[in-house]
């Protein structure tokens, strides 16, 4: 199929100048942690070319829920792209793919460890072709021992201790209600990917960033992989309390549950007063934090039965006038409803002229070069041709 200067050149056009304009990703990730990381990037600015096998990215058959028949996994993660679909099984097609690779500046990948190989797509191939190249490589397990390991989110939150941490003491471990560590590892990618360019506008090296789901999840349970690391404490399930904080947790209401975190002594001060319960101050324990901590089993009866006399909103409002960390505990078309009343404006426009769709605002705001949410989340192999024809310009 023929196509003109003009289609080539709309792959790289966006309505802003976001502070990625200019920097091609050949993203050849599946599922969410690349992807994740690839959307973030192409918020930013950067023209990404998604590249995938002629069935599709697997979220696409992720459904329900559906939004115009297609699913909204894949269309959470997956805007401001191109899409071009190859079978690497094919000589042409993979010839294409090794193109892209070779004309981009960020190269991004989570197929199973070395499983680029065959195809001539790994690191070292990849850099012979494309020296400056930022190569970002996401595993589930690492390439070493856990190479052979599948690098499911599920599976990470069982085997790195996350499970072992939700859920009341009386229950079986859960896991969280979403893909965590695979959110996680694609932003943990997404800020390696920034400093590789960094370090190539320094010194005009490229280089290869490797990130797995396991080390990640160890990371990011911080206090709690820390309180082993450290003091060789193995942290236990306190449901929804904080081995460290107290009160810091869902409470009763009239009508439902507040979420308290009162961090400090001065916060626990002021809250003693505001519930009308200013003796629990000279009580000795609950003088700290850490003795409310120690003592929580006499002092969550003492709240419950305060709590229970008001309903949520009425303790919200009376705990937000003081500046009191709480929460409602919402569901999520009412936690939307709450940002949206407190101005964050969470839902954006994605897309331009006919073609629009909702979609979750980038959290991150720039002064100076804003994201933009420009194309919807692409067909498959919707910009085929053009991609192609840039490849082989």
């Amino acid at each position: 199929m023929s196509v003109t200067q003009q289609e080539i050149d709309s792959l790289f056009e966006r309505s802003g100048t976001g502070p990625l304009s200019g920097i091609v990703v050949a993203d050849f990730g599946r599922v969410l942690a690349a992807p994740y990381c690839t959307m973030l990037l192409a918020d930013m600015g950067a023209t990404v070319l998604k590249v995938e096998s002629l069935e599709g990215d697997e979220t696409r058959s992720w459904m329900p829920p559906v939004f115009e028949g297609e699913s909204t996994y894949y269309m959470s993660i997956n805007r401001n792209k191109h899409s071009i679909a190859l079978d690497f099984r094919n000589p042409d097609d993979l010839e294409i793919a090794r193109k892209i690779a070779a004309k981009s500046d960020v190269f991004v990948e989570n197929f199973k460890p070395h499983g680029l190989a065959r195809f001539g797509l790994d690191y070292a191939s990849v850099q012979a072709l494309n020296p400056t190249v930022i190569y970002a490589s996401v595993t589930g397990f690492g390439t070493t021992g856990g190479a052979d390991l599948p690098g499911y989110d599920l599976l990470v939150q069982g085997a790195a201790g996350l499970m072992s941490l939700t859920g009341a003491p009386e229950t079986v471990p859960f896991r969280a209600g979403v893909a965590v560590f695979d959110v996680f590892t694609g932003l943990h990618t997404c800020i390696a990917i920034l400093a590789a360019l960094q370090h190539r506008t320094n010194t005009g090296e490229g280089q290869l960033v490797e990130l797995n789901l396991m080390s990640t999840a160890l990371s990011a349970m911080v206090n709690q992989t820390g309180a082993y690391a450290i003091a060789g404490v193995t942290p236990r399930r306190l449901g929804n309390e904080h081995p460290s904080i107290y009160p810091y947790s869902p409470f009763p209401t009239s009508d439902g549950d507040i979420i308290l975190a009162i961090g400090n002594d001065h916060q626990f001060k002021v809250f003693a007063e505001t519930i009308g319960a200013p003796e629990l101050l000279d009580d000795a324990r609950f003088a700290t934090n850490r003795d409310r901590s120690q003592h929580r089993d006499a002092l969550r009866p003492i709240l419950e039965q305060i709590l229970q006399t008001k309903t949520t909103a009425e303790w919200f409002e009376l705990f937000r006038a003081k500046s009191l960390p709480c929460a409602p505990i919402n569901d999520v078309a009412q936690g939307i409803q709450f940002a949206e009343s407190i101005g964050l404006e969470p839902i954006v426009t994605v897309g331009q002229g006919e073609k629009t769709q909702p979609g979750v605002r980038n959290p991150t705001l720039f002064s100076k070069t804003p994201v933009t949410y420009d194309l919807v989340p692409p067909t498959l192999n919707q910009s085929g041709d053009a991609i192609r024809a840039w490849a082989q310009q």
